[in-house]
């Protein structure tokens, strides 16, 4: 499956701002193969939203919020909400399920 991403720039813009991230790198977490995605049913009032921890180019380990929206059988859009680089606690979670 491939993934094709999308967002609204205000909202990339405000997230570089305040989260230090931008979504460019948020969508390199979804090539990690250890990449671990959650149905956030608490915020999936309007749309199904979902949290994925995983690795941006081997390097900082981000929290991604987002939802999958199906283009065709093949490809499917990531529309990106916000990311985060992962706390402590988030970075231990990821790493226990890693290994």
């Amino acid at each position: 499956m491939q993934y094709n991403f999308d967002w609204d720039p205000v909202k990339a813009k405000q997230n570089l701002k305040k989260h230090g991230v931008s979504f460019q790198r948020a969508a390199r977490v979804f090539l990690d193969p250890f990449a671990i995605s959650i149905y956030d049913e608490e915020h999936s009032d309007s749309e199904d939203r979902w949290v994925t921890i995983g690795v941006e180019n081997n390097e900082i380990l981000l929290i991604v919020v987002h939802t999958f929206r199906e283009a065709d059988t093949n490809n499917t859009v990531v529309r990106i909400i916000s990311a985060r680089k992962a706390e402590k606690d988030e970075a231990q979670q990821y790493h226990e399920r890693r290994y």
